[in-house]
């Protein structure tokens, strides 16, 4: 889970940061990474606004979510029976490409929108294909990186 929280700080998403990861659980590599952002190369040439009255200027019809990007990012050919991490539990949209991906697993960390219609189509879905999902729990809340260390 820190690696998809390493790769949402990538987001230049103001106010919402998603990253996900791909692991091959059988030799537990990662094989893809991905965040929430614009489509490649269009960063600056859309709105990242939240609110607003005209649906084109707002950017929620733009962004390519961290579970997209993760998928098109793989290193391997096939994600099949892989688990995913994610920063936030999956829309129905991106619930639709990992269960066509093969991922068998979505291990989230937030679950903030749960009452959403999309949410809630997601978890749907996801129960249907017999894709599990489980919340990250963890003992130890942060993790610090000391970079002089790894020189040594």
């Amino acid at each position: 889970m820190a690696a998809a929280c390493l790769a949402a700080q990538r987001s230049k998403d103001p106010s919402t940061q998603v990253g996900a990861v791909i692991v091959n659980e059988t030799d537990n590599k990662i094989v893809g990474t991905g965040y929430n952002g614009m489509p490649a190369g269009l960063d600056d040439q859309f709105p990242w606004k939240r609110d607003g009255e005209e649906p084109l200027k707002k950017k929620y019809i733009y962004v390519t979510h961290g579970e997209l990007n993760a998928i098109m990012n793989k290193s391997s050919a096939d994600v099949k029976g892989c688990t995913m991490y994610v920063t936030l539990f999956p829309c129905n949209e991106c619930a639709k490409l990992i269960i066509q991906s093969g991922i068998r697993k979505v291990i989230y960390l937030s679950n903030k929108y749960e009452k959403s219609n999309e949410t809630q189509a997601a978890k749907r879905m996801f129960d249907e294909a017999e894709v599990k999902t489980e919340q990250f729990k963890t003992t130890c809340s942060e993790i610090l990186i000391n970079f002089h260390e790894c020189l040594q």
